[in-house]
């Protein structure tokens, strides 16, 4: 029996964001941020922070406040967050990658577009108005939420706005099965963003485009073609 040891992410706290980061041998071409969905953790993004170590870029999984080793609560602070992990993720002259799942594809949408990534690769994002709503409901996994403050950045993000502006530095995938997110939001935010990417995935649900190892790597080309343009 063969066995394979795989070298350990590195992990630390920065401002009580608990973080894992995979970080190539040689210089990265590139910093990747990866945002989590409600109620998950970094954890469940390590195969693809691999995949990034392994492709020579840096990817940077970490708990959003109130998930996970993260303490606080999820608040208006989320996007200056997403902006500090790409600060930890290397120096400002490396392009940024953004890829996020459900929430964290709401998040990847509107840092994005704020912080001028090369790339941002949105899996099944999840509508902000029923994120605000799913909390006030508490349908969503528990983790700590200021509901209020998470409302308030909703309200200061128009999706199609930044979809619009991140055009062809867009990549979408959902998969047509997804019981949470209606695929049709994701086909309104690539009409919204002429130049986007928007791949459909018969069947699947809300979680099977992110862990699929084919999608994986067809994310990946297109990382790899976004950064030879920029």
């Amino acid at each position: 029996m063969r066995v394979v040891h795989v070298d350990p992410p590195e992990l630390g706290s920065q401002d009580g964001l608990a973080y894992a980061a995979f970080r190539p041998v040689a210089r990265p071409g590139a910093r990747v941020v990866v945002l989590h969905g409600a109620g998950s953790v970094k954890e469940s993004h390590y195969g693809w922070g691999r995949s990034c170590r392994a492709h020579g870029l840096t990817a940077v999984c970490f708990d959003m406040r109130g998930h996970g080793e993260s303490g606080g609560a999820l608040d208006d602070r989320a996007l200056d967050d997403v902006a500090a992990m790409a600060a930890l993720a290397g120096p400002p002259e490396l392009p940024l990658v953004l890829r996020g799942s459900s929430m964290g594809g709401w998040m990847a949408l509107a840092a994005g577009a704020r912080l001028g990534a090369a790339g941002v690769v949105a899996i099944c994002p999840a509508p902000g108005a029923g994120l605000v709503r799913a909390l006030r409901a508490g349908t969503l996994p528990d983790f700590g939420a200021d509901v209020d403050a998470v409302a308030r950045l909703v309200a200061s993000v128009s999706q199609e706005r930044a979809a619009a502006a991140l055009g062809p530095a867009l990549l979408l995938m959902h998969a047509a099965g997804d019981e949470t997110v209606p695929v049709e939001f994701s086909r309104g935010l690539h009409a919204a963003a002429p130049g986007s990417r928007y791949v459909e995935v018969p069947g699947g649900h809300h979680r099977s485009v992110q862990h699929d190892g084919e999608l994986q790597a067809y994310a990946l080309r297109w990382i790899d073609k976004r950064l030879a343009i920029e």
